[in-house]
């Protein structure tokens, strides 16, 4: 005869509670804005526990043999698929999340409208002029030539942010104080909110 567990009596077969939702600050720019450097200046500031997640890092996990070129598109947007959910697993769990991101393609907008809780999602626009990128993109010889105006018009096309930093005039510390101010009293409708009533509602 089969021999019953019973869960209720295991203290560690109890799921644990999440008390409340986790917050999303959401970093957008191009490639080069410095958007991982203000993920890393915002981890020391900010109160209490958050986690970065860059996309980069997720598309770093990938291991197997080479991609031909005609399926490199397909794998970029499955991985960028399964960053969105990760992000909105996390937060639902009740983490805050720093994310480094750019909203370079419209779908990756809108999949993260239909995910993440608006009200709880800052959007940040991390703003830095062309040439000022392409400068960095040059320098840093780890970026594709031309990524950044590539995305220049992209990643800000959408509309609004609910704070903008500029990068050629602020240091990462600088954005990150800016940032970390802003979150305790931000106005709503949050811009989340606004683009999920015109684009998906």
């Amino acid at each position: 005869m089969p021999t019953h567990v019973h869960d209720h009596a295991d203290p560690h077969a109890r799921i644990p509670a999440t008390a409340t939702r986790g917050t999303v600050v959401l970093l957008n720019g191009t490639s080069s804005s410095g958007k991982s450097s203000i993920a890393r200046a915002l981890l020391d500031v900010l109160d209490g526990t958050w986690f970065h997640l860059p996309v980069d890092a997720f598309h770093a996990m990938r291991g197997g043999s080479p991609l031909a070129d005609e399926d490199l598109q397909a794998e970029i947007d499955r991985t960028t698929k399964g960053f969105h959910r990760a992000v909105a697993g996390m937060a639902a769990a009740g983490n805050n999340l720093v994310v480094d991101y750019p909203l370079s393609r419209r779908w990756r907008l809108l999949d993260l409208l239909d995910l993440l809780v608006p009200e709880d999602t800052v959007l940040i626009g991390v703003r830095c002029p062309l040439p000022e990128l392409q400068r960095r993109e040059r320098e840093r010889g780890d970026r594709q030539p031309g990524l950044a105006a590539l995305q220049f018009d992209q990643v800000h096309s959408h509309g609004p942010h609910d704070l903008d930093v500029h990068t050629d005039a602020l240091t990462p510390a600088e954005c990150a104080l800016r940032i970390r101010d802003f979150l305790p009293n931000r106005p709503r409708p949050t811009a989340f909110e606004e683009l999920r009533c015109a684009l998906r509602e």
